[in-house]
């Protein structure tokens, strides 16, 4: 007896939903989330925006899992990423430097209040972060065929197109690698492997 196309629709879902991307097979509960909730997912909230680009380029050099597990931290000392109250934090950069609950990079701290600078500018020149990101992609995300994770490249070259707009209007510490990785967890491109439940 066949199976009708809606019981083969179901059996696939049941199936994909047993995988995830495999730099998410982990007992890391948060990183799990990530995967499961964030990761790939359309953001167009300029917040929300800011506060990935913010954790991606905290995370150069560094591990994924370390940044996630300090976000609560850096959500706390960047008054929840708000760029209107982030573009004002100079004074506040010898704090930000002895805590001791986030990354403690000069150079990356001050980018994260410059990029917050630059996002005022474009609201006030009528535009928005969002809207200059998504218009890379025509609004539409790049869902990619990934069979492996391994196989997804650190950079792409329309990372590079979008590293070099950035940082021509004044966005510091946005190389092409931190940019790609921005463009996948503000679900720019779906990078999810193709046997993923979160493709």
């Amino acid at each position: 007896m066949s199976l009708s196309l809606t019981q083969k629709r179901t059996f696939k879902m049941e199936n994909k939903q047993k995988h995830r991307c495999s730099w998410a097979n982990t007992d890391d509960k948060l990183m799990q989330q990530y995967h499961d909730e964030q990761w790939g997912k359309p953001i167009y909230d300029d917040q929300e925006m800011f506060e990935l680009l913010s954790l991606e380029l905290m995370h150069s050099g560094l591990s994924w899992k370390t940044v996630l597990h300090k976000q609560t931290n850096f959500e706390k000392a960047f008054h929840n990423f708000d760029y209107h109250q982030v573009a004002q934090m100079e004074p506040e950069i010898a704090d930000l430097l002895n805590n001791a609950g986030i990354i403690r990079n000069n150079r990356k701290i001050n980018a994260i209040i410059t990029n917050a600078k630059v996002i005022e500018k474009l609201h006030e020149q009528g535009s928005s972060f969002s809207e200059l990101m998504w218009n890379f992609v025509a609004h539409k995300p790049i869902i990619n065929s990934i069979n492996n994770h391994n196989d997804i490249p650190s950079t792409t070259p329309l990372a590079t197109t979008i590293s070099k707009k950035l940082k021509s209007i004044g966005f510091s510490f946005t190389g092409p690698v931190v940019v790609y990785s921005f463009m996948q967890s503000c679900g720019m491109v779906n990078d999810h492997e193709n046997n993923c439940f979160a493709k």
